[in-house]
């Protein structure tokens, strides 16, 4: 069997994006171990393909040269290959200091030296699913999209200590750690919140970091009284899953924990500004997107930034709630 180490991203949805790549080299009898940041590391517990998960000790966005020759000293000798996920040329550093004999990744930040199997960079922003499943150096099915996981056990103890049932609430992720260009107006959240509270009498989970509990907290006191449970910074990664995994339906703008619903197969609803739902689909056959770019004519529509360069956030303003509240209704639906 081949001893493979994944390099994982440092993104959520990217980690998630990822897991189509991990499938296809655990039917190809690779032992897959991912070396992880610790706020990712969560994600690949989900994936049962994969055998263990390296929680990495680094700082984000520092070289922590010492540290990586720490860790690469203890992985010598244990792999055989190496898939380096992130295009930075830190995160290649481990399996070459580690002496991995095979490691694949894309050029990137001028990897020559680190890398010894290396795919040309695509242009543009290519879907990411089959931007990391070509690593596995074969042809990508159009329609493969990821897979998350959980036991039973795991949904039961996140819902036990929220103090909900599975299918008995729904569950919002009103921010992103983008920037306000991605995020539906809380004040919409805050509307939609009490409808679904008013039709169903189930309440919201509001699901965030803790950067996001000040956003979580302004939609529950805008919303009716009980509508809303704030969770934002009150769970793990682990739990913030699950309870998304065992929620009746997701609203969410474009962000990892909208990944994560996806993965889960969760009916939901996906809010979509300045990013591109043709680079980052919600990739679940019970997923509904919202864009309005062109229902508005907007020219400017994706721009990828974080805040709007005109100010008027129209992308995200102009979607009602009543719209977002009807295509949950068809996620619903669907079979």
């Amino acid at each position: 069997m081949t001893r493979s180490l994944i390099v994982a991203p440092q993104w959520i949805g990217d980690a998630v994006m990822t897991e189509p790549l991990l499938a296809r080299l655990s039917a190809h009898a690779e032992q897959l171990t991912v070396a992880a940041l610790p706020w990712v590391a969560p994600v690949y517990r989900a994936m049962p393909q994969v055998h263990e998960v390296i929680d990495l000790p680094f700082a984000h966005g520092r070289l922590d040269w010492a540290e990586r020759k720490r860790v690469a000293a203890q992985l010598r000798g244990r792999f055989d290959v190496a898939y380096v996920l992130p295009n930075s040329l830190k995160s290649a550093l481990i399996p070459w200091l580690a002496g991995i004999p095979k490691r694949v990744g894309y050029q990137g930040e001028g990897r020559y030296v680190l890398l010894n199997q290396r795919l040309k960079s695509p242009a543009g922003r290519p879907p990411m699913v089959a931007f990391y499943s070509a690593l596995a150096g074969e042809p990508v099915p159009p329609n493969e999209r990821p897979q998350l996981r959980f036991d039973a056990a795991v949904l039961q103890a996140a819902t036990r200590s929220a103090n909900v049932q599975p299918g008995g609430y729904w569950a919002f992720a009103p921010g992103a750690e983008y920037g306000p260009a991605k995020c539906w107006p809380a004040a919409h959240y805050a509307a939609l919140a009490a409808a679904l509270f008013a039709r169903h009498g189930q309440p919201v989970l509001l699901m965030g970091s803790g950067k996001e509990a000040a956003l979580c907290e302004e939609i529950a006191a805008a919303a009716a009284p009980g509508a809303c449970i704030v969770m934002a910074g009150k769970t793990s990664l682990l739990d913030a899953m699950a309870l998304i995994a065992a929620a009746r339906g997701v609203v969410s703008n474009d962000s990892g924990l909208m990944h994560v619903a996806a993965a889960f197969g969760v009916p939901q609803a996906a809010v979509f500004g300045s990013t591109s739902p043709e680079h980052t689909p919600p990739l679940n056959p019970r997923a509904r997107v919202l864009w309005l770019k062109e229902e508005l004519q907007l020219e400017c529509s994706p721009c990828f930034e974080r805040t709007c360069r005109f100010g008027h956030y129209r992308c995200l303003t102009e979607l009602s709630p009543m719209r977002v509240e009807s295509a949950l209704d068809q996620a619903l639906a669907a079979p």
